[in-house]
């Protein structure tokens, strides 16, 4: 089965609309979403100019100020991870396949009790704009800090690939205007939030989001338990009765029948969870550790809701819409496909005004997440590389902030480049990709440095690149690209997730490359992890990265 994916998910919506262009409900649908779509886009331009009045340093444009609360970070953290991708991907799973999406589902709040016992607190204790802050405390500022940068920036690029390219199918769509024009309006809309708002606007884009979208998603499970007498169990067994498979949708099937295949599957939903650049910057917002652990409960609360929610719009679905002749072709296949399900049950339990509110709320999504991947990686240029690696340390605020709106600048138009290059190709592959990386290249160093006395600068800098170097490759070599994209018979690599693998050659590097340095560097850097751990653990110490 196709992994859900951005792109495809909204392509799908597409088709579907523009198959139904001449009829009357279609049009009405999309004046509807045209009307919230610009209401949602003035509120956050509006929200922009208010907190730019109040972004001035560089503490305000890459971390708020530090002054969130953990429940307002907690919900823009949720706002992050629950996705157009989750609502309509997530959905088609259980739709199609019963219980595999559900655990599809769960999968992705497996890596929050990670980032919950394990990171927050420390992140928080030890960084201050990135996470490269807590990887080169110790370490050497200058190879570590580039190999962060660049696995940063291949993980925000890659990510902004897919949300650009189902931002701007969405604005074609609505407004009618070329393909280049509307994925110029997305990177346009995002350079502004991000340039002049910094983090304070995006945090709030975030949570604006995030209220549009459970609301939605908990009206739509309110109407469906209302279609079946609020009785789950009368819904499970409807969705038994007409489903083709019947009552084998309450049972593991597919999803588990390549066990390998499973496992890398959840090694890089969880560690790539936690390995998302634009995830872990988000705890440098909060006051202080306590504030960072608030967060990650309110967003486990937040995004959990979320995915129960899914639950009862799935298997819903399967009798709402799954039994409806309207929602089918004349062929008798869902019209526009199986993505389709999320939004052809908002038009069965709201009509074609709640149809253009999720229309709506799909960009919102996508322009949320474009705007927190923006400024991950213009974080990443001006305070990695710029301030602690070319200036060491010695940069002044103005020329970070200049720096930083520079990169904005120059992500908006790579993100604008790469959405028209790959407006046509087949792009499943990106939303495993990225996981994968953030996985490989970021989670197993930023673990060993909180945690292991014995990693050392080469340790650190060779399992970034084995991790990010193997999460690609494999990724080509799998049968998701090496077969579907470049149309081989048969893949050099045999599973469609890398992260088992990739995930633990970046393990196995960083431990080996790290035991046989016996450099007087690397003894300096095993020496000062107490220092470190303290820190992480209290908050008391020496600030941070450039102390040594």
């Amino acid at each position: 089965m196709k992994r859900p994916t951005s792109p495809v998910l909204i392509s799908m919506m597409l088709i579907t609309d523009l198959a139904q262009a001449g009829d009357s409900t279609s049009r009405a649908m999309n004046w509807n979403a045209i009307g919230m779509f610009l209401l949602f886009v003035t509120l956050t331009l509006c929200i922009t100019r208010w907190a730019a009045l109040r972004t001035r340093t560089t503490s305000d444009f890459f971390t708020a100020g530090g002054g969130l609360s953990g429940m307002q970070n907690g919900l823009a953290i949720a706002g992050d991870m629950i996705s157009a991708a989750s609502f309509l991907g997530i959905t088609a799973m259980m739709f199609m396949s019963g219980y595999d999406g559900l655990l599809y589902s769960l999968g992705v709040l497996a890596g929050w009790p990670i980032i919950l016992f394990l990171i927050a607190e420390r992140l928080r204790n030890l960084g201050k704009y990135t996470f490269a802050d807590v990887v080169a405390y110790r370490l050497e500022q200058t190879p570590v800090r580039i190999t962060s940068a660049f696995g940063t920036l291949t993980v925000a690029l890659l990510y902004l690939v897919a949300q650009m390219v189902g931002a701007g199918k969405l604005i074609e769509l609505l407004f009618g205007i070329d393909y280049l024009y509307a994925v110029m309006l997305v990177g346009v809309l995002m350079v502004l939030y991000v340039t002049f708002g910094g983090m304070l606007a995006t945090t709030w884009v975030q949570i604006i989001k995030a209220v549009m979208l459970l609301s939605g998603t908990s009206f739509m499970a309110f109407m469906v338990l209302k279609h079946f007498g609020f009785s789950t169990e009368a819904m499970f067994a409807a969705a038994s009765q007409v489903h083709a498979k019947g009552t084998a949708i309450m049972a593991p099937g597919g999803l588990l029948s390549n066990p390998i295949d499973a496992i890398s599957l959840g090694v890089g939903m969880m560690f790539g969870t936690a390995g998302l650049p634009h995830i872990l910057m988000r705890f440098f917002t909060v006051r202080d550790a306590k504030q960072a652990r608030k967060s990650v409960f309110y967003a486990t609360g937040f995004i959990g809701f979320f995915y129960l929610l899914l639950i009862v719009i799935g298997f819903g679905a399967i009798t709402m819409v799954g039994t409806e002749p309207m929602f089918r072709d004349a062929q008798g296949a869902i019209i526009g496909g199986g993505n389709m399900i999320a939004v052809h049950l908002a038009q069965a339990v709201g009509g074609s005004l709640f149809l253009g509110f999720i229309s709506a709320v799909a960009f919102a999504t996508i322009l949320a997440v474009v705007a927190g991947l923006a400024l991950s990686g213009a974080s990443a240029v001006s305070h990695d590389l710029y301030a602690c690696v070319m200036c060491k340390g010695e940069a002044s605020e103005t020329a970070q902030m200049l720096v930083s709106r520079a990169a904005t600048l120059v992500i908006g138009i790579l993100a604008v480049g790469l959405g028209l290059l790959f407006e046509s190709q087949n792009i499943a592959f990106l939303s495993g990709l990225v996981l994968a990386i953030a996985a490989s290249v970021n989670f197993p160093v930023l673990f060993l440095s909180m945690f292991w006395k014995g990693l050392t600068t080469r340790g650190a800098v060779a399992g970034s690149l084995a991790g990010l170097v193997s999460a690609v490759a494999l990724v080509i070599l799998s049968p998701t690209v090496w077969v579907k994209v470049l149309g081989f018979d048969s893949a050099v690599f045999p599973y469609s997730n890398p992260a088992l693998f990739s995930v633990g050659l970046a393990f196995f590097c960083a431990w080996w490359f790290s035991v046989t340095d016996r450099s007087t560097r690397a003894e300096h850097e095993r020496g000062r992890f107490m220092a470190q751990f303290v820190r992480s653990m209290t908050g008391i110490g020496a600030t941070g990265a450039n102390h040594h």
